[in-house]
């Protein structure tokens, strides 16, 4: 089990690498984690939804995602309320303190999950969540020691000392935990290091007499390792990127509730790519293409938008040429009017959308959640050279939207409307999350707005994705000590 000092310690990259190391060394493996709280989320192939991390850790193992892999999902809706997924379902809109009382209940499942994996698999490589050391949270704990007391699982630790006082929050961790829990620890990896691993000798001797553990590695800083990052917590890590005059200037607007921002990692690799993240209305002068994306709170976000003076910023924008595009919940917005007279995902009941695309959505109880195949139209504007083209992806929502026929511009395989443009193909909108990963219609649509705007758009290869999880086992190989962990798992390395 990969537990951490913190939230966004490195857990779900050091699991992803640890499952494609594993697997290469002849280990059928398979990734776990009892609760994830993420807005990130997968559908499986039996439609059912997981955290986006055990998809990728899933793919780093070679396996098709399961839901035994993430079974509770934590979406938030608000600060202190989130829909609970469980086994993939949804299963309750809980308030934080309402969640604790659940998990009683629910801990059932997650051990159901686990036993299943484990009877399956040689290894389960387990990710805990947040901080096992999160003392007000200990007695309901049900992502960290507590899993690990169940399965009996060595713990290895990991910090990220591109924080900052690395040596001290392993130190507190390891001594906030029970005596029964300390036994588990069997290890340290300090993270995200960048720099001579030598200058580190000293504190990695104290650490040891301190704890009794050992630093079974020193990993170090990966410079755009391709993998996904699991929650919008990596976006605040983000430096913007230096604004290239010739080069495509894409704007993600960063909603409060945004949700699968994987989606543009694909863009964001072009090489004739600059992708940002947006929060202010006036960062969207300039940018060639201005991108609303999903979101786990529609209405909410459109609120949001309209707050911070969103709205006459993005009609701005396309009333000096640029490309306005949304993902599932920034389609929703881009339409006239999204409706939920249930308060499925909000208590307004009703809400005006930006009016630039002929469509209306109606929130539904029941929720889509399927992988989906689909074509683009090939029509006038930004689609032109993307059209024509089969995509495939993934659907997350509870909208059901109504598109006019003229505006229709992506189709399913059931002749379902997931996509509509506007009357100059400058306005695009689609439910498909990964839609970009998709190389011909990505290609296909940064081509056309290289048109429109006068840029320059020379086709990436994009990294491939096996070939990263490769890479980043290649680093782990390197700067973990693979024989002392070979032993907790009760096999000998070779080398």
């Amino acid at each position: 089990m990969v537990q951490g000092t913190a939230s966004s310690a490195g857990k779900s990259f050091l699991v992803a690498g640890l499952c494609r190391l594993f697997l290469q060394e002849g280990l059928q493996v398979a990734p776990f984690k009892a609760q994830n709280m993420s807005n990130n989320a997968a559908v499986t192939a039996e439609g059912l939804e997981i955290g986006r991390a055990q998809a990728v850790q899933a793919q780093a193992a070679r396996l098709a995602p399961h839901v035994d892999m993430n079974p509770v999902l934590l979406k938030p809706e608000a600060d202190h309320r989130s829909q609970v997924i469980v086994n993939g379902r949804p299963f309750a809109r809980l308030a934080a303190a309402q969640y604790q009382d659940a998990k009683a209940q629910i801990w059932g499942e997650v051990t159901a999950a686990l036993d299943r994996l484990r009877s399956e698999f040689d290894l389960v490589v387990v990710e805990g969540a947040g901080s096992p050391a999160e003392i007000n949270l200990k007695a309901r704990d049900i992502s960290n020691m507590k899993v690990a007391l169940y399965a009996r699982a060595p713990v290895l630790i990991t910090g990220d000392i591109d924080r900052g006082g690395v040596f001290a929050h392993l130190y507190g961790t390891y001594h906030l935990l029970d005596q029964e829990e300390r036994a588990l620890v069997r290890g340290f990896i300090i993270n995200r290091f960048r720099g001579d691993p030598s200058l580190l000798e000293p504190g990695l001797t104290d650490i040891e007499a301190l704890t009794t553990v050992p630093v079974v590695g020193v990993v170090p800083w990966i410079h755009n390792h391709g993998l996904p990052e699991e929650d919008g917590v990596a976006l605040e890590r983000r430096t913007a990127p230096v604004i290239r005059p010739e080069a495509i200037d894409i704007a993600v607007v960063k909603l409060p509730r945004i949700a699968n921002f994987d989606d543009f990692d694909p863009l964001a690799a072009e090489q004739d790519v600059c992708l940002r993240y947006v929060e202010s209305p006036n960062e969207l002068e300039g940018a060639d293409v201005v991108v609303l994306p999903g979101t786990k709170a529609t209405i909410d976000d459109l609120g949001w938008l309209r707050e911070r003076g969103f709205g006459p910023a993005i009609e701005r924008a396309r009333l000096r040429g640029a490309v306005v595009v949304g993902v599932c919940g920034g389609l929703q917005m881009l339409g006239t009017r999204i409706l939920d007279p249930l308060g499925i995902e909000s208590s307004a009941g009703a809400a005006e959308g930006l009016g630039l695309l002929d469509l209306v959505t109606e929130f539904h109880r029941s929720k889509v959640t399927r992988q989906t195949q689909a074509r683009v139209r090939a029509l006038p504007g930004v689609l032109r050279d993307a059209g024509e083209t089969d995509v495939s992806g993934y659907e997350i929502h509870a909208g059901v939207t109504s598109v006019s026929p003229q505006a229709i511009a992506v189709t399913g395989a059931d002749g379902r409307a997931l996509g509509a443009v506007d009357a100059s193909g400058q306005v695009f909108g689609c439910y498909l999350h990964g839609l970009f990963a998709n190389d011909g219609f990505r290609r296909g649509l940064l081509a056309g707005v290289a048109a429109s705007r006068g840029k320059r758009y020379q086709p990436s290869d994009v990294p491939d994705a096996d070939a990263s999880f490769d890479r980043v086992a290649d680093v782990l190989r390197s700067s973990l000590d693979l024989p002392k962990i070979f032993r907790l798992i009760g096999r000998e390395f070779s080398w």
